[in-house]
């Protein structure tokens, strides 16, 4: 069973960066493609950025398109989130999960980013 830990967060201010990592244990995540979500205070959570398998495609969400980054490490077996030019509203809790079957799952605890204006 794939046990996911995210880190990485804090607090920056805006424009500022942050790389978020996910690392992957008791299985290896190199055939799953991978997800990275957040939930702000009140809010649902939602999608952020998504690689496949073979990293060749990645997706993102309009809000972070051109900022954000998502690539992943197979000898690492870890996922990461690159995040650039950040602003107030990327303030939330980001989770990554595997995607497998079309459901994503396995989620990790989160890491909170706070962006302070």
């Amino acid at each position: 069973q794939v046990q996911l830990v995210e880190s990485g967060g804090g607090l920056v201010q805006a424009g500022g960066s942050l790389r978020l990592s996910c690392a992957a244990s008791g299985a290896t995540i190199n055939n799953y493609a991978m997800g990275w979500f957040r939930q702000a205070p009140g809010k649902e959570r939602e999608f952020v950025a998504r690689i496949n398998w073979s990293s060749s495609s990645t997706s993102y969400a309009d809000s972070v398109k051109g900022r954000f980054t998502i690539s992943r490490s197979y000898a690492a077996n870890t996922v990461y989130l690159q995040m650039n030019n950040l602003k107030p509203e990327d303030t939330a809790v980001y989770y990554c999960a595997t995607n497998r079957a079309g459901a994503f799952g396995d989620w990790g605890q989160g890491t909170q980013v706070t962006v302070s204006s």
